[in-house]
């Protein structure tokens, strides 16, 4: 096995090259290795195949200072132009201790579009929570401290019942005056005000998918 290697240094004789690059740089960088004879693959989630031989990506968030335990038991998007590829992106999944999953090239952008709603928006959600929670006296630190035993919890009971089973709050209960107040105190934020309404109408529309489940 070769590699890591860096931008402009040769990848040697190798039978598969995987680019770990921005999404943008995959066609220049694959346009550089037209000469080499082996397969040659992206990391990409959302790009399709039109530029390599086959896709493995990862369906996990990193900052760069994850340990290699981090790919077991993931799921990992593969794709390939042909059965070939499609198995050498398997393989290279199931060597990093992560479970393929086949994406039809084609689909490839919403299955991309569901993991940054899962992962990067989660984030930003969280910053709003953190955002209110300041606006209300509570320090940043003691916010966070304070509500990822609740996020955790809430995912745990998402992944293992669904989403309306999942859904407990004022809105699921038809509590509209403690919305209201909740709306009052966001209000202190003036620029989160329509997230929180567009969220409080989603989460109306998916109690009433709880109510009938």
């Amino acid at each position: 096995m070769l590699g890591p290697t860096g931008r402009g240094e040769p990848v040697g004789d190798a039978d598969v090259v995987l680019l770990c690059v921005p999404d943008s740089a995959i066609a220049s960088a694959a346009r550089n290795l037209s000469g080499h004879r082996g397969l040659i693959g992206h990391t990409s989630g959302a790009t399709p195949l039109d530029d390599v031989d086959l896709g493995v990506h990862p369906l996990q968030t990193f900052t760069g200072s994850e340990e290699p335990s981090v790919f077991h038991g993931i799921a990992c998007a593969v794709a390939g132009r042909d059965d070939d590829a499609l198995a050498v992106a398997a393989r290279i999944a199931e060597l990093l201790g992560a479970r393929p999953v086949a994406i039809d090239d084609a689909r490839r952008a919403g299955y991309h579009a569901a993991a940054s709603i899962a992962s990067n928006f989660l984030v930003t959600l969280q910053d709003t929570a953190e955002r209110v929670a300041v606006s209300s006296g509570i320090d940043a630190p003691t916010a966070r401290a304070m509500l990822a035993p609740l996020v955790r919890q809430t995912i745990e009971n998402w992944a293992a019942l669904g989403p309306a089973a999942a859904l407990t709050g004022p809105v699921a209960r038809g509590d509209s005056d403690t919305v209201a107040r909740q709306r009052q105190a966001v209000a202190e934020v003036p620029e989160l005000l329509p997230l929180f309404d567009e969220l409080c109408a989603r989460t109306a529309d998916l109690s009433q998918r709880k109510d009938v489940a």
